[in-house]
C-alpha cells in the first residue's frame, strides 16, 4: 500500500527508528497545548523517557553533560512536542512548524546552546520534511524542572 500524505511523517519517524510516545499529562497547573485559530502552541516538553516519570537526560551542559547527550535530550524533548501536537490535531501531516524554543540547563560558560537545540531542529525537519523548517531560539538557563538537561516548546500552523 502506498503511503498517504498523512502517514508520511510517521513513516519518516519509523525510518529513524523512533516511535511517537503517548502525549504526557501536565505535571502542574497548565495545559499541554493550546489552539487559537490555525495556530497550535505546545507547552515545554522535557526529554522524558519510557514511562514518562523522569527525564532520560539530566544535569547541566558544560558541567557533566556532553554536547552529544544534550542533543539527544533535545531530540527526545522534540519527540514529546510532536506527541502533544499529534494529540492536539490528530496527525502530524496537519502541522507546519513555525517556531520552536529550546531551553538548555547549562553552566554559565557553556556556549554551544544552538548546537544542543539542533537536536530538536534536526528531528522536526527529518519528521515533517519541508514543514519542519522553523524559526527558533536557544537559551541557557540556570535550572529546569526535574533537573532535565533540555526543554523544548513549539508553535505550529495547523494546515487545512
Amino acid at each position: 500500500m502506498a503511503a498517504s500524505e498523512g502517514a508520511a511523517p510517521l513513516e519518516r519517524l519509523a525510518a529513524l527508528g523512533l516511535v511517537l510516545p503517548p502525549a504526557a499529562a501536565p505535571v502542574a497547573n497548565y495545559v499541554p497545548f493550546a489552539r487559537t485559530g490555525n495556530l497550535l502552541f505546545v507547552s515545554g516538553q522535557l526529554p522524558m523517557g519510557a514511562g514518562g516519570v523522569d527525564p532520560s537526560h539530566k544535569g547541566k551542559l558544560g558541567a557533566g553533560v556532553s554536547l552529544e547527550d544534550g542533543q539527544a535530550a533535545a531530540r527526545q524533548a522534540a519527540l514529546n512536542v510532536l506527541a502533544q501536537a499529534n494529540a492536539a490535531v490528530g496527525g502530524l501531516a496537519k502541522l507546519k512548524a513555525v517556531r520552536i524554543g529550546g531551553y538548555v540547563n547549562s553552566a554559565p560558560n557553556f556556549g554551544q546552546l544552538p548546537q544542543v537545540v539542533n537536536g530538536a531542529s534536526d528531528l522536526f525537519a527529518a519528521v515533517l520534511g519541508e514543514n519542519g523548517r522553523h524559526a527558533r531560539f536557544a537559551v541557557g538557563v540556570a535550572q529546569l524542572p526535574l533537573d532535565a538537561a533540555v526543554e523544548v516548546e513549539g508553535i505550529f500552523e495547523i494546515l487545512p
